[in-house]
């Protein structure tokens, strides 16, 4: 049997209770709810292109996202970096081997052969994007040296002359964001594209 004093007590946990309870109640409604539909909604307005996930369209059909690296094959195309997720944005993620790990050395070397080898160069010459993979793992981007790197392969395949792939490469080189965040970078699939306009 309850005494005065246990209904006290009672009445104040409650009454601090039932405030609680409200504003936990409306926050749901408000961040959990209201919030995501308006961003959806704007952003969707606003952006369309990227609310949809910055496709690239080709004759009615996306050929893939400006944000997310293919794997490419043969020598009329630029190939992406190295993906530890192998190109899949829904498995995204780096390689978690440590610089000192063996697995990861060997691994690099045998990229770095086998880049020396498609390519034509000495090993000690491979721009390191080429053979290590971004953190993400489906990084669209390549240095300006990586593109340099493969652009004779690529013209000769193409028919181009060094020139013409050349300036589908600057066509394609993005400058770092409002000029000093991140550094000059080209999308890959941007850029065969660009060259599969030219030569199809």
């Amino acid at each position: 049997m309850n005494t005065p004093i246990d209904s006290t007590i009672d009445d104040k946990a409650a009454s601090r209770l039932l405030p609680a309870i409200r504003f936990s109640i409306i926050t749901i409604l408000v961040v959990g709810l209201s919030y995501p539909i308006v961003a959806t909604v704007v952003g969707g307005l606003l952006f369309p292109r990227q609310a949809n996930g910055s496709l690239i369209m080709r004759d009615g059909k996306a050929v893939g996202s400006s944000l997310v690296a293919q794997s490419f094959v043969g020598d009329r195309y630029f190939q992406s970096r190295p993906s530890a997720a192998n190109y899949d944005p829904r498995a995204l993620a780096g390689s978690n081997l440590a610089s000192t790990n063996p697995a990861l050395r060997e691994r690099m070397l045998q990229s770095s052969k086998a880049i020396a080898a498609r390519e034509n160069i000495a090993v000690n010459t491979i721009p390191v994007d080429m053979i290590t993979a971004s953190g993400s793992g489906i990084d669209p981007h390549i240095s300006p040296e990586s593109a340099r790197v493969q652009l004779a392969r690529v013209a000769k395949a193409r028919v181009l002359t060094a020139a013409q792939v050349q300036a589908a490469i600057n066509a394609n080189t993005e400058m770092p964001t409002f000029g000093v965040l991140g550094q000059a970078r080209v999308n890959v699939l941007q850029l065969n594209l660009a060259l599969d306009a030219i030569t199809p």
